[in-house]
Formats: structure tokens, sequence, C-alpha cells
């Protein structure tokens, strides 16, 4: 836990692995009565982000962070990390945060969310019992389709999935996402990052196919939904590939998702849709090199003060 932030378990309805809570994050420099950023972490993920929340304080906004169920610090000793069936499961602790943020701030709110986060997000803000108090919302890097080569692989395991979780609930894939990624991210490695492996970890974890089918299910849903009506910022890399081994360009593309992929569906998630590319971003635009993720907040405060006028 950072000093800097305060850190509120959030206690949920069980579920079918029994206890479950989330964690609310605030930085201790909030002050109420202003806009605020709620800010959604991506799949093998957590909030360790405090430049980011630096970046928003500074300009004036009040920061939060929700660390969702079976993450970082929400994650319970009985549960399978990441693991869901239904992305629906994240309204309980989104609507509760939403409801906190805006009896302090009595404000607009704005959710931040990356990649999963983003997809969660984008979802929430269609069917969320809270959704009316926000009012923006800025996807990192969103993960609106999988990115799995080749193709054919990618489309049996969406189809596969369903039947398998039914018969094995926590069947799953390891090494589901390339550990090429968080070694370019952490200070130990190639990156300049200091996180929590134990949250984090250079292996990953399993994919599980019921998470697998519930990402699917809401991607197709996200799709087939009317555009939302708020103004959305959408961030993504300038360019991105899949590495087979550890050089260079992983520190300046998206090696996770596919970019162009991102903006053509991105495009349709709102009539009022902002796409914006960061030159030599990484897949979190916040944990690129420092001119691409200066970019990148630039791109966001400039975006706040046209939508004012």
């Amino acid at each position: 836990m950072y000093t800097d932030f305060n850190y509120q378990t959030l206690k949920l309805e069980d579920d079918y692995e029994g206890k479950v809570i989330a964690t609310l994050i605030s930085d201790k420099r909030n002050v109420g009565n202003r806009p605020s950023i709620l800010y959604i972490h991506g799949f093998i993920d957590y909030f360790f982000h405090t430049h980011v929340a630096t970046a928003f304080v500074e300009k004036g906004f009040d920061f939060y962070a929700l660390e969702l169920r079976k993450y970082g610090h929400s994650l319970l000793p009985h549960q399978h990390p990441n693991y869901c069936r239904n992305i629906e499961e994240y309204f309980e602790e989104i609507s509760l945060a939403l409801n906190h943020i805006f009896n302090q701030c009595k404000s607009s709110i704005s959710l931040l969310g990356h990649s999963t986060g983003g997809l969660i997000a984008t979802f929430y803000l269609h069917k969320g019992n809270k959704k009316q108090l926000v009012d923006k919302l800025i996807l990192n890097s969103p993960f609106l389709e999988f990115n799995t080569q080749p193709k054919i692989i990618q489309i049996l395991g969406i189809l596969l999935s369903k039947p398998i979780s039914r018969i094995f609930p926590y069947a799953g894939i390891n090494n589901a996402v390339n550990p090429i990624y968080p070694q370019s991210l952490h200070k130990d490695y190639q990156g300049e990052w200091d996180f929590n492996l134990k949250y984090k970890p250079i292996e990953g974890f399993p994919a599980y196919f019921s998470w697998i089918h519930a990402i699917s299910k809401a991607q197709k849903q996200i799709k087939n939904l009317p555009p939302l009506q708020l103004p959305v910022l959408l961030l993504h890399s300038d360019k991105s590939f899949i590495p087979k081994k550890n050089i260079e360009k992983v520190h300046t593309a998206d090696i996770v998702l596919n970019s162009q992929k991102m903006c053509v569906i991105g495009k349709d998630l709102s009539h009022n849709t902002v796409i914006k590319s960061i030159t030599d971003a990484k897949h979190d635009v916040f944990l690129s090199k420092k001119q691409s993720r200066e970019m990148a907040f630039c791109a966001i405060f400039d975006w706040f003060q046209k939508i004012k006028k």
C-alpha cells in the first residue's frame, strides 16, 4: 500500500467462492467538491500508478482508484485470481465506489479504464445502476477485442470457452499474457516501474475459460448496444505487434492488443468519441516512456478543456 493514499475495503455480497471484497483507493490530497476521476485497472493488474493520480490532482481533480474483486488488495486466499463468470459481477463495487465519490465531490465523475477495465467501464455505462453519476469516459487501450494469433485459435478459444467452463469452471490457459510485456514494465527487468509481483506477476495468472467467455460476451454486447450518450476519449498506441522475443521495439508499441482494431470498434462507442493516437506508447499508455505518457496526459486535459466549451 502507498502511504499517500487511503485504502477502504468495500464489503460485497458473497459469491460462488465465498467472501468477496473490493478496495477503493483515494488520494490523500483530495479536497472534495470538485470533479473526480475513478480509475479501473486491467487484467493481471492493480493500482500502482501514483504518477497518474498526481497528474490529475495537480490539474484540479480528486482521484480515486478501484481494485476490483479478486485483484490486487481485494484478492482473498480462497479466491482464484482475476476470476469472473460475468462482467456484471463487477457492477456492485463500481456502484458503491461511484456513490461514495459522489457524496464527497458533489460534482462530475469521469471513469478512466485501462484494457479490461476499459471494457468493464464501458459496459457499466450501458447497464450499471449508478451510471447516471458518470458524465465522461476515458479509455486507455480498451480491451474491445481479443488479439490471439493465429486468428483460428482465437475463434476456437471463444467458441469453446462456454462449454468448457460449464463442465470445468476453473479450467484455464496458463501464460495467456506474453511475459515480455510485464518484463518491459518492471524495474527488475527492462522497465522503470516498481509494482508488486504478487498482484501483477511476470508469469501472469491463468486466463480461465469462464473469464474468456465473460469477456467475449461483453465485447459482443457492446458492439450491438446503441452509442453512449456521453463524451468518450480513447487513447491508444500508434502501433502494435505480437513479439516473438524481447526486442527494443516492445518499449514503443502495444504488444498486447491490436490498436487498429481497437479504433475501428471504439469510434462507435459514443456519438461523441475522440480517438487519440499516442506515439511510441505501450499497452498501458501511462506506463510508456516519459515523452509518450506526457503526450497522453496532454491529450486528456486538452480534451477536458474542449468539451467544457
